[in-house]
This record gives structure tokens, C-alpha cells and sequence, in this order.
């Protein structure tokens, strides 16, 4: 009995579980993992509380945090609403689309420069890209027709659609019934 109250006592003794820790070696433990993610939530919710109190602040202040936080939005909304408008009336868009077309490349770099300004340097080299890309999309309009009009010719639902032309070997191909072994046993079994 001593032995085993020995080796229970080094185990579980002194405040300590052995077991318990060596797990946690390898799992976090539940609890105090609870405990780190309230604080992790209530010092992020307490952050942004103060953040936008906006006690203290004057008018001036609270006016520009506001202007800083209208051009992402703003982009974002103008770029659904040209998805829209293209939508709706293509003529129009395309209309405003050649417009922007003839802008000068020095004003497009002055543009990446003040959009850069709120959302940094990487939006130029993206703009510049997505020229490119437009670029290559607007070459392969021509081929996208083409595609179009193969696509239109090859229908099966069109009217004389499967008309075999002047070819005579087709013509007798369609005329004529293929072999069908498991038809030709069922008319057997039912004449005979």
C-alpha cells in the first residue's frame, strides 16, 4: 500500500498532476484558453470602443476620420454601380467607356499617385496590370464573336440541322436501321 500511495502521491501530490501537465504539453488546455480568447476579445472590443467614442475630439476631427473613411467605400459602390449600369443600358456604358479610353496615360499615372496615397504603393503596379489585362481582353473581342457565331452554327435544336446534304453514304446511314440484338430477341419472344 505504501508503494502505491508513494506513486499516486508523486503523480497527483503536492498541487501537481503530472498527467494533467504532460497533456498540455501537447493540448491547449480548454479553460485557460477560454480565459486568453475573452481577453483577447474584450481588450479588441474596449480598443474600438475608444476608438470611435470620439470624446475629446473636435468637430474637425471627427469630420476628417469621417472623410478618411468615405473613399473605400465610395470605390467600392461606383465600381458595383458601373456593373449596374452596364447591366442596364450597355449603349450608355459603352458610350462612357470610350470616353475614358481617350484619358492620357499622365493622367492615369496621376491618378494611380493620389489613389496610392490612401491605399498604397501596390495599387499602381494593379492598375497598371488590370490596363493590360483590359487591354488583352478588349483583342480578344473579335475572337469571342467568332466563337459566338461557331458556337450559334453548331445548335442541334435548329431546323434541318441533321440534313445530311449531298452525301449518299450518309443519306443511306440514316435511312437505314442499325443492328439492335436486344430488340431483335424481344420481337422473337413475342411473334414466337
Amino acid at each position: 500500500m505504501g508503494l502505491i500511495s508513494g506513486i499516486l502521491g508523486f503523480l497527483f501530490g503536492n498541487e501537481r498532476n503530472i498527467i494533467r501537465e504532460t497533456v498540455e504539453v501537447f493540448r491547449e488546455n480548454a479553460e485557460s484558453g477560454a480565459e486568453r480568447g475573452l481577453q483577447v476579445r474584450q481588450q479588441a472590443v474596449s480598443q474600438f470602443g475608444a476608438e470611435f467614442h470620439g470624446a475629446g475630439k473636435a468637430p474637425f476631427d471627427r469630420a476628417i476620420d469621417g472623410l478618411n473613411r468615405l473613399p473605400r467605400p465610395a470605390m467600392a459602390l461606383g465600381t458595383l454601380g458601373l456593373f449596374v449600369a452596364a447591366m442596364v443600358d450597355p449603349i450608355w456604358f459603352s458610350a462612357r467607356m470610350q470616353g475614358i479610353a481617350l484619358v492620357p496615360e499622365p493622367l492615369w499615372w496621376l491618378l494611380g499617385v493620389i489613389v496610392s496615397f490612401y491605399f498604397g504603393a501596390r495599387h499602381q503596379a494593379k492598375v497598371q496590370e488590370l490596363q493590360r489585362e483590359i487591354s488583352a481582353t478588349m483583342m480578344r473581342t473579335p475572337q469571342v464573336l467568332e466563337n459566338l457565331r461557331a458556337l450559334a452554327a453548331m445548335r442541334s435544336d435548329g431546323v434541318g440541322v441533321a440534313k445530311p446534304g449531298p452525301d449518299a453514304a450518309l443519306t443511306a446511314d440514316i435511312i437505314e436501321p442499325d443492328e439492335n440484338p436486344a430488340l431483335e430477341s424481344w420481337r422473337r419472344k413475342r411473334t414466337g
